[in-house]
Order: structure tokens, then sequence, then C-alpha cells
């Protein structure tokens, strides 16, 4: 596979979903075939993304979280304040990854970020995302267009769990959640942050890392 000379990291706060969304969209659309490969780094506010194969059934209870139906794969899942997400927004055809690949990239880093930590996790042929046990810690989802992905993956850190209580997490009834608060209580947000954004980049190999933490920068 090919690395690219460069990558950019935008650190992004806490946002809402759409905006983010839609420039995902736009940024994929209007990517030249030699622009800088992007990760995104963010939270988002509380909500409920319901994928394109996401049925409504699955919705159990969303109450006064905002439903948002998303090109994504995958079924529901829900975002909010104290779960990390990092949004790749990747040149695969360049880089000469397939989909297997790129979801294999983002869940092996995990389950070794996790290892790290003294806590083993696995990953689900039939589910995509990360697992401790049979509880769920990370899920991902992505989409490809003109050789481009975006969306990307969700790890459950020191996040309410209350929320996946509302919905059939994933589209399965009754799957349980954890989050690394419940196991490794003493790691903060920023340092799981760091540390598993720092593995992903050490595996996707890009020779440049930039980074910058404006919102603005994208409009």
């Amino acid at each position: 596979m090919t690395q690219p000379a460069a990558l950019h990291v935008r650190f992004l706060g806490r946002q809402p979903y759409e905006p983010i969304w839609k420039q995902m969209q736009a940024f994929t659309d209007q990517r030249s075939p030699d622009q800088n490969d992007e990760l995104w780094v963010l939270q988002h506010d509380s909500v409920f993304t319901q994928g394109q194969a996401g049925k409504d059934i699955h919705l159990l209870n969303p109450g006064d979280i905002p439903v948002v139906k998303v090109d994504r794969g995958g079924q529901v899942t829900w975002h909010g304040p104290g779960q990390l997400i990092i949004y790749l927004l990747l040149n695969v055809k360049r880089l000469d990854y397939g989909v297997r690949d790129l979801v294999n990239l983002i869940e092996e880093s995990l389950i070794a970020y996790l290892a790290d930590l003294g806590i083993e996790a696995h990953a689900r042929p039939d589910a995509p995302g990360v697992y401790v046990g049979e509880a769920k810690i990370a899920a991902l989802g992505l989409k490809i267009r003109r050789g481009c992905s975006f969306h990307g993956l969700s790890f459950n850190i020191n996040c309410s769990l209350d929320a996946f209580a509302r919905i059939n997490p994933c589209g399965y009834a009754g799957m349980p959640v954890t989050r690394l608060a419940d196991l490794r209580p003493e790691i903060t947000f920023q340092q799981a942050q760091e540390d598993l954004l720092n593995r992903i980049l050490r595996r996707l190999g890009h020779q440049q890392v930039t980074t910058t933490n404006t919102w603005q920068e994208l409009a």
C-alpha cells in the first residue's frame, strides 16, 4: 500500500452532528486527487444516527434526542459528549485500501490501544466494532465515495451510556455497551484521544502530519 506524504488532523472540539456530516460530504465531493488526507477529531452533541441499512424498529424510544438518517453503512447508534469521534477522510484508492483494510485498521488500532491498558478486546465478523467481552466499546461506520472514505469510529470513553437503552445498538436487541471509564477510570479523555490517535496515525504511515484546532477552516 502506498502512503502519501502528508495528512492533516483537525481537532474540532464539541460540534452538532449535521453540519459536520455535510462538511464531510462536501470535502469528499470536492477534493482533488492529490489533496492531503485528513482526520477530524471531535465530540458530538447527543444524537442518534441511522445508517443506510437502519430500520426504524431499532429506534425503541428516541424521545428528545434527534435522529439523523445518514449515508454511512450500518444500523443505528448514539453519539454524544464523552465519546471520542475520529472521522477518516482518506483517498483509499491512492492508499490502495479496500473497505475491509480500513475496517481492520480501525479495529486493530482500538484493540491494540486497549491491550496497552491491560484490557482484552476483540472484533466480531458479524458486527463491526470493538468489544470487551460481550459489551461494545467502539462502533464504526464508513462510506466510500469517489474512491475516498468518510465517517469513521466512535469510542466510548466517559460518556453516559443511558441513551443506548433507547435503541437496539447497531441493530442488536439487548446488546450491552461499555466505556473506558468503567474499565480504567484513571485514564482521562485527553489521554485516550491522544494515544488512540497516535496508534491510528502510525498504522496509516503518512510521512508528515499537521494539525489545526479551528472549525472555521472547514467553511
